[in-house]
């Protein structure tokens, strides 16, 4: 081996942990693959352990880690915004590569982050930031470069994908779900970055900016959760044909698009993460519990599927040092081979808009609760026809309560804003008895 390359881990949560055995347990492959000896010379935790190697220097002073001699690549695994990012800072300006799993960070600082790297000229990896054990970053960065991709959708949280799965095959509630999502390590004691949307919103700005060439934007990412969804919505999505999956999308919208639903949109890219009904028979309809699916709609090529884990220890340890990999190749080859952090030469970064929620364009499943007199439906036909919506179906069921009626309606694309003018009138009928429920549609063609 002509060198070793050192690493020092911060955070010895599960991912760290992870990471430390995959080491132990793959460690002769690694040095096959990377013709050089790794070790772990340092690791940040709060806490010694007696399992961790005795040469393995074990310390809570961050920063003195991050700047050590002794440590070629700062594996960033502790979570969160202001220590993580103080200590990446610090790294990277001390001329340390940096690994991270930290999508929040990246989501929110990246912009920040990547320009630095690049003027102190390191390298900061984030593969394990986004799906897990899915080397998504890698396709679109890589594999993908020489496809324009037009739009691009994913299940992208587990804990999300878990729930809507377990409601639709067992018939269960969203709380009894999350309740045993929470039991098992899936969601948090604070579920709300997963069941609100916001974990998957921070992976789909990074996703998005590789895709398009944008600079991150996470703050203009439209963010809906999941925990409107009922069992009653989740049965009728299937007698029409659907599934209800928590998706993030990035679409790229264009001036020329003929369609009367949409000939009022303008150019720019759609960023939003929410529940939606897709076609039963899709393959990203039938991924399942925790995993992770992304869909990427493309030219030449046009839709590919990755699919994988999502999260868990072995998932993310393995992204984790892949990246260590593509960096010791960095380090040990002269001009080594360096992908831009966003997968476009930083100064060729786009302008290009990100458009407000009420230019959306989707279809929609509508659930009405009405009072069961004549003309009600009619009313509601004509408010949508009013306001320039197209219905594809209709399914109005018998009443499950005394006089009151559930009305189901599929729309075709819309803008937003149509739908919600239309929405708040048909919220002012007076046999209209409750608020509409509105989950989005894609037909992912």
């Amino acid at each position: 081996m002509s060198k070793s390359i050192k690493l020092a881990i911060l955070g010895l949560g599960t991912v760290g942990t992870g990471v430390l055995d995959l080491l132990n347990d793959n460690l002769a492959e690694l040095k096959r693959r990377s013709g050089h000896n790794i070790v772990i010379t340092q690791v940040g935790t709060r806490r010694q352990r007696d399992d961790i190697d005795s040469a393995i220097v074990q310390s809570s002073d961050l920063m003195a880690i991050a700047e050590s001699d002794d440590v070629d690549i700062v594996i960033e695994v502790i979570g969160g915004m202001t220590v993580a990012k103080d200590v990446i800072i610090h790294a990277i300006k001390h001329g340390k590569h940096v690994v991270t799993a930290n999508k929040a960070l990246l989501a929110e600082h990246g912009n920040e982050i990547f320009a630095l790297a690049d003027e102190h000229k390191v390298h900061v990896a984030y593969e394990a930031a986004v799906a897990g054990g899915i080397p998504i970053i890698k396709v679109m960065r890589e594999a993908l470069a020489a496809n324009k991709i037009d739009w691009l959708t994913g299940i992208i949280n587990g804990t999300g994908n878990f729930i809507m799965s377990e409601m639709r095959d067992k018939g269960r509630t969203f709380d009894d779900v999350l309740a045993e999502a929470q039991a098992l390590g899936y969601a948090e004691a604070d579920p709300t970055f997963d069941v609100e949307g916001i974990d998957a919103a921070h992976k789909l700005a990074l996703l998005a900016s590789i895709a398009f060439g944008i600079p991150l934007q996470f703050d203009k990412v439209y963010c809906e959760g999941i925990t409107k969804i009922t069992l009653q919505d989740v049965t009728y999505a299937e007698e029409l044909g659907y599934r209800i999956k928590h998706l993030g999308f990035a679409v790229r919208r264009y001036e020329d698009n003929t369609s009367d639903a949409i000939q009022k949109a303008v150019s720019g890219i759609e960023l939003r993460v929410h529940p939606t009904l897709i076609p039963e028979n899709k393959l990203l309809a039938n991924v399942n519990g925790v995993k992770n699916a992304v869909l990427i709609n493309s030219h030449p090529l046009g839709q590919t599927l990755y699919y994988g884990d999502g999260a868990g220890a072995g998932a993310t340890a393995s992204a984790v040092m892949a990246d260590v990999m593509d960096l010791i190749r960095v380090l040990t080859v002269k001009d080594g081979h360096h992908v831009p952090h966003l997968g476009f030469i930083p100064d060729q970064l786009s302008n290009t808009p990100i458009l407000p929620a009420e230019e959306m364009v989707t279809g929609y499943y509508l659930r009405l609760q009405a009072t069961d007199t004549l003309g009600v439906l009619a009313d509601v036909t004509r408010i949508l026809s009013d306001a320039g919506i197209n219905i594809d179906a209709i399914l109005q069921k018998p009443a499950h309560q005394k006089g009151q009626v559930p009305i189901i309606i599929l729309t075709l694309p819309v803008i937003e804003s149509q739908m919600n003018v239309a929405i708040n009138k048909i919220e002012a009928l007076q046999a209209i008895t409750a608020d509409v429920v509105r989950i989005r549609l894609h037909e992912l063609d």
